[in-house]
């Protein structure tokens, strides 16, 4: 419940989605480390909701995630 409510369809989905890549996130760090594992996870992200962002026309959302995987990637890189 939020804010004395009940959650609406949207927002449960909202939320379930978040716990779930939450999940995915955790997952992927305990079993490859902080920086590749936050790679990995970056790449899922993209794979999962990237496809529905360029179905929709949501370019931003696909640069956001490009501009992550690169940070990540110099970072591990050097």
């Amino acid at each position: 419940m939020s804010a004395g409510r009940p959650l609406t369809k949207v927002e449960r989905k909202k939320m379930n989605r978040a716990e779930h890549e939450r999940k995915i996130k955790q997952d992927l760090i305990a079993q490859h480390g902080k920086d590749l594992g936050t790679f990995y996870y970056w790449l899922r992200i993209m794979n999962i909701r990237g496809t529905q962002a360029y179905r929709d026309g949501d370019v931003k959302f696909i640069h956001d995630v490009a501009l992550a995987l690169q940070n990540v990637y110099s970072r591990h890189s050097g």
